[in-house]
């Protein structure tokens, strides 16, 4: 079918697809966009010297790299595996519980992969502002060393400007992110062309033979180079991670007819000015320019890296959020910063923590090349986390014989595990501190599961049965009064704590009683129709249930209004919304170690208000304290 208009103009489909890809250029591809900045450089450090079957091994390396890891692997399997057209780490995980079946032993394997591949994307995320706007304005001092001093304030100026600028939402500046990307491309592969023109033959590095060679003639020393190759491939995951923003087609699009050759070009003529001048190898990508053309290309490649950190950033608010509905981590505080795109969001406290997080590097490190050393690790840990949900997704749900889906992804998670072997290596010299960050949050989510699991089994102690309850004050009902009293409850079976105590102390029965539980599906979204089912349980009780998608923001009273349709009369002024304020007391013998206790209590005690958190008018909720021991 045609998308063209009468006159050859593009249709508004095709106008819509173009924008996307641009999109996607700007959004998605920023990380791995803005990877020949360092990555040539950090494969000649790890090498040691400069030779021609050393160029041509690194080079036809990050070719394949390329090659297999994101064209094969993402862009081609991993994309088709989208829960409800979204896609990332914890996506992925709620595809791959689904297809274990009712398997406590293997939905606890799954969560734990999903919440180790979770946790690094975050050391992701704060080193790849860290490493990228460094490594931009170290081009500063390529240009003159009088810039040298002044390159950390001058990194930390502009990381401090980007994550403060944060609680302006990107919306307005998000139509940038596109064309500024698209140029940097086009810019990377024109010098790509022209690099390569003066040295045709490093055109024979696409051959894996170059590559394999390099390993063959130096096990150890190809072994280690794979460190730094794999920088070449950081960003591969926001592919996916992105799915449900732009689609599968405008992001497979750009990157097989647009980032892909321009990466590659560049790569390319990085290697072939290094052939030329082996004294280029202190910083290749901006060496091999002229010198005209170095201030722009270092604004530039600022430019690109702020919006590389932008989408990083971006996305971790993402995976806050969906955290935050899987159960994962406290509630936190999420606004929204547009008021047409709902992916358009802002986490205040997960905002402050990345910049503290990225100011540490920057002054731990200092430079991108000591940066490189820590980056590689998150990235492959993730990928190979990607790779074995994604083959329980592959056998399971799309019904693939397990050999057959061995077969596909068994060599791809090989890859994979190469990368994280050699990255394992730079433990000392600085991946360890991705994964202390990592560990740090995986300890949080633990605590704060662990706690509240403990906190609920000592809540049901004192419950009771609300089936009981409701036939006990049907033969004895207190002083009715007329209204709506909804009451949040996490257990629809046992009554509220708040409508108990409503009952002994206030000693009144609302009209109307609603027994509200909110669900998280294991899907991004949940349709209207979807959203609300109501149980009417006596003339006074009702048990209604509210389900979110695990990329939604609950908003109850929106949800609510849903439910008129399917019968239920209420006025909101008329209602009043019960919730329970728990006041945590560590107990003498909890289950936990005792700093473990505490951890949890800091973390419940920092958690949002629960009529912030699900939007619930502020002059229409009762809350009613209790204090529990844990």
């Amino acid at each position: 079918m045609a998308h063209t208009t009468l006159n050859g103009a593009p249709s508004a489909r095709q106008k819509v697809q173009q924008n996307l890809l641009i999109g996607a250029l700007g959004v998605v591809y920023g990380d791995i966009g803005t990877s020949p900045l360092y990555t040539v450089r950090q494969c000649f450090t790890d090498v040691g010297g400069v030779s021609e079957a050393a160029v041509f091994g690194i080079l036809s390396l990050i070719s394949w790299a390329l090659f297999i890891v994101v064209t094969l692997k993402y862009v081609i399997v991993i994309m088709r595996a989208g829960n409800r057209g979204e896609g990332g780490i914890l996506a992925l995980t709620a595809l791959a519980l689904r297809a274990s079946g009712r398997q406590s032993r293997a939905h606890a394997l799954i969560l734990s992969a999903g919440l180790i591949g979770a946790a690094l994307f975050y050391g992701d995320g704060v080193i790849t502002p860290a490493i990228s706007v460094l490594s931009a304005v170290e081009g500063l001092k390529v240009a003159t060393p009088l810039f040298e001093p002044y390159v950390i304030p001058i990194t930390i100026a502009l990381l401090v400007v980007l994550f403060l600028a944060q609680r302006g939402g990107t919306a307005q500046i998000g139509g940038l992110f596109g064309p500024v990307m698209a140029l940097w491309f086009i810019v990377i592969a024109a010098l790509g062309v022209q690099g390569i023109t003066g040295a045709p033959r490093v055109l024979l590095a696409l051959n894996p033979y170059y590559g394999l060679s390099f390993f063959v003639s130096d096990p150890w020393r190809g072994f280690l180079l794979l460190g730094a190759v794999v920088l070449a491939v950081t960003g591969a995951e926001a592919l996916y991670a992105d799915l449900g923003h732009f689609g599968k087609k405008p992001i497979q699009s750009a990157w097989l007819y647009f980032v892909l050759p321009a990466l590659a070009l560049n790569y390319l003529a990085q290697g072939a000015a290094v052939l030329g001048n082996p004294a280029l190898i202190k910083h290749p990508f901006y060496l091999m320019y002229p010198d005209w053309a170095l201030l722009p290309m270092v604004l530039l490649a600022a430019a690109a890296t702020i919006i590389a950190s932008q989408a990083v950033i971006t996305g971790a608010y993402s995976v806050t959020r969906q955290a935050i509905q899987l159960g994962l981590i406290p509630r936190l505080a999420i606004r929204h910063t547009s008021e047409t795109q709902e992916g358009q969001i802002y986490i205040p406290r997960a905002n402050t923590a990345m910049l503290i997080g990225v100011l540490l590097l920057v002054a731990i490190f200092r430079t991108s090349n000591a940066l490189a050393s820590a980056y590689g690790i998150a990235v492959t840990t993730t990928m190979v986390v990607d790779g074995i949900l994604g083959f329980l997704v592959i056998w399971k749900l799309w019904g693939w014989r397990p050999l057959a889906a061995a077969a596909l992804m068994g060599p791809l998670v090989l890859v994979d595990a190469t990368f994280l072997s050699a990255n394992l290596l730079k433990i000392v010299d600085g991946a360890w501190a991705p994964l202390a960050l990592g560990a740090a949050i995986v300890l949080l989510v633990l605590t704060w599961r662990r706690g509240t699991a403990l906190l609920m089994s000592k809540t049901r102690q004192n419950e009771v049965p609300f089936d009981s309850l409701v036939a006990s004050l049907q033969k004895r009902p207190p002083h009715i009064v007329p209204g709506t009293a909804i009451f949040l409850t996490s257990d629809p079976s046992s009554a509220p704590t708040a409508l108990l105590h409503n009952l002994k102390h206030n000693r009144i029965l609302h009209e109307h009683n609603v027994i509200l539980t909110i669900r998280t599906a294991d899907t991004p979204r949940v349709p209207d129709d979807e959203r609300v089912s109501m149980i009417q349980v006596s003339p006074h009780f009702a048990k209604v249930e509210i389900a979110f998608g695990f990329m939604e923001t609950p908003n109850i009273p929106r949800a609510l209004a849903i439910a008129r349709k399917q019968g239920w009369r209420f006025d909101i002024m008329s209602t009043s919304f019960f919730l329970s304020r728990r006041a945590l007391k560590p107990a003498a013998q909890s289950g936990m170690p005792r700093w473990q206790d505490r951890l949890f209590i800091a973390l419940a005690k920092s958690a949002s208000d629960a009529t912030d958190f699900f939007q619930i008018p502020t002059g229409r909720v009762v809350e009613i304290g209790t204090q529990v021991t844990i």
